[in-house]
């Protein structure tokens, strides 16, 4: 394996310097979760284990991810196809090249089996992360594949929220994949590659570019700022916390049996949210801080401390009012005013041009996994919609997906095998 690029290198100092230099220096053996925050040095990320990489990783700086229809009707192409992008996966991951011929190792008259403008470049710490959507299990009201009676009751069809602009191009999908890399290329190459592969059974629904985590996912790793300027995820779980990913993310045991091909696996709730930039640059200091609850240079609560200090929301002001006020980001998010549900986020910001109106199209691609979004996200997600000033103002949802993540893949398996076997 190639030791670590130029390229690979130049997005590490555009991720935060000291803070992304050492979520590389941690290394990765496996997707244990102590091991991806305390390993040798590597640019590569194991791919086979319990669980999925790519959730509990040490958040990497860029994001690609995309959203896949299937169009064949036919369960064994299905399954060939889980099959096909596991082995690519495999081979991306470990920073080869797909197919036996790769991109220039074939015939001269056929088709590359890889795309190529990855050559040259290592795995940068790719991850790919695969999931399931509602419709994959049933569409237009009949079951699809056979699998009808196999879709978790987690899996919901998430509800229209108040104020949701949402887009159906930017919205749902049957398979999603996350693919997350130290390097933009390395990134698109991979997600450009598996949709060559599906060619003919999928095609591709919506597809996402990020940059700039806004989470850090790792103790190893500095607090990201968003588009607004402000740190994000500052009380995200953390893959050290064992108890907390058990309680919060992973899927117990125990549920029912048509539901066992989950256990070990999360929920991956994607909502592409634009920003009000140009609205945001122009308000004060003071009422920013207000809205979102904490201090803009250390991120601290504005009841006092550090970054890392619980917020107090009880205390008050000279004037008696709260310090963090009522309708701030952070009370109406923080788990203590959420019947103590945490999440795990590894959100990227994002900039899409303009809107043909003068107006920058970016904001935060929110990502989060959890346990259960019936428990986990939508309560959350309803009480910021009509509570938090700073969702109602300057914020818009504008895509949308939810999907069912299977635990990890061992050697001659696939990805979410349980889900087609008794």
């Amino acid at each position: 394996m190639s030791q670590v690029s130029r390229r690979g290198l130049l997005s590490l100092a555009g991720a935060g310097g000291v803070g992304a230099a050492a979520g590389l220096a941690a290394g990765f053996l496996g997707h244990d979760a102590v091991a991806e925050a305390a390993g040798p040095a590597n640019d590569t990320v194991a791919f086979y284990g319990d669980r999925q990489s790519g959730i509990t990783t040490p958040a990497q700086d860029r994001l690609h991810m995309a959203a896949f229809d299937v169009i064949t009707e036919d369960r064994a192409e299905l399954i060939q196809l889980l099959k096909d992008w596991t082995e690519a996966a495999a081979a991306l991951t470990a920073g080869r090249e797909t197919g036996s011929t790769g991109a220039v190792g074939g015939p001269a008259d056929a088709p590359p089996e890889d795309t190529g403008e990855a050559l040259g470049l290592n795995a940068a710490r790719l991850t790919l992360t695969f999931g399931f959507g509602p419709t994959l299990f049933e569409k237009d009201g009949t079951g699809r594949f056979g699998l009808a009676g196999r879709r978790p009751e987690a899996l919901i069809d998430l509800p229209h929220f108040p104020g949701d602009g949402l887009q159906e191009q930017r919205t749902g999908g049957d398979l999603v994949v996350q693919a997350c890399s130290d390097d933009p290329q390395v990134a698109v190459h991979a997600i450009r590659n598996l949709a060559r592969i599906g060619f003919g059974k999928t095609r591709v629904r919506w597809s996402q570019l990020g940059f700039g985590r806004t989470s850090s996912t790792s103790r190893s790793q500095q607090t990201p700022r968003n588009l607004f300027g402000f740190k994000d995820g500052t009380s995200n779980v953390k893959a050290e916390d064992a108890g907390l990913l058990d309680a919060h993310v992973w899927v117990p045991g125990g549920g029912k049996a048509t539901e066992a091909w989950m256990e070990g696996g999360s929920y991956l709730v994607a909502r592409r949210i634009r920003m009000h930039i140009e609205i945001w640059d122009r308000t004060s200091l003071r009422e920013q801080e207000s809205l979102i609850g904490r201090t803009k240079a250390e991120g601290a609560p504005l009841s006092g401390g550090t970054e890392f200090t619980a917020p107090d929301f009880d205390a008050k002001g000279p004037d008696q009012e709260t310090l963090i006020a009522r309708d701030s980001h952070v009370r109406v998010a923080h788990p203590s005013h959420n019947n103590g549900v945490r999440m795990l986020r590894r959100g990227y910001n994002f900039t899409d041009g303009s809107d043909g109106l003068g107006h920058l199209d970016a904001g935060l691609f929110f990502i989060a996994f959890v346990k259960d979004p019936r428990t986990h996200y939508v309560p959350m997600q309803l009480a910021m919609a009509r509570q938090d000033t700073l969702s109602v103002e300057y914020l818009q949802h504008t895509g949308s997906g939810l999907f069912a993540v299977p635990p990890g893949v061992r050697p001659g398996g696939f990805f979410g095998e349980g889900l087609f076997t008794a």
